[in-house]
């Protein structure tokens, strides 16, 4: 993506800390859609020798959350879930694709797969909610 935020998700993102400490790139965006990437590292391994969920999780929900902040709107999750498929290993460049399945009033449903090329590692399900009002920075609520 381009240096400077063009879009409400790519200026999310480029506050995001946690996900670009983990060398998350955003590469692509668009009205409810999301590219991401992510390499897994050594840091992100657990105790079986595989990616700990928590992180592919994180991978998704970050794209989750930039295909729902596509619209304009600051926008939260309210819930989601993931089935992992299959696992991944320190070294494998992962990619989250993020897909809005409907929006109605103020919420969303988006669906992310996170791939490992061609092989299908987890799926991902989010539901959003747009705030009515933007939060302080630190606060929390509606």
């Amino acid at each position: 993506m381009s240096s400077a935020p063009d879009s409400a998700a790519e200026a999310m993102f480029a506050e995001d800390k946690a996900s670009r400490r983990l060398g998350i790139e955003l590469l692509e965006g668009g009205r409810g859609t999301a590219v991401l990437r992510m390499t897994v590292t050594s840091d992100m391994v657990n105790g079986h020798g595989i990616a700990h969920g928590g992180y592919l999780f994180l991978l998704a929900d970050t794209a989750f959350a930039c295909a729902c902040n596509s619209h304009g709107p600051v926008t939260v999750a309210a819930a989601a879930d993931i089935d992992f498929v299959a696992p991944a290993h320190e070294g494998d460049v992962l990619v989250a694709t993020a897909r809005e399945r409907t929006r109605f009033g103020r919420s969303g449903i988006y669906d992310v797969s996170v791939l490992r090329g061609d092989e299908l590692i987890a799926e991902f399900r989010g539901r959003s909610r747009s705030l009515r009002t933007v939060p302080a920075p630190g606060a929390t609520g509606e």
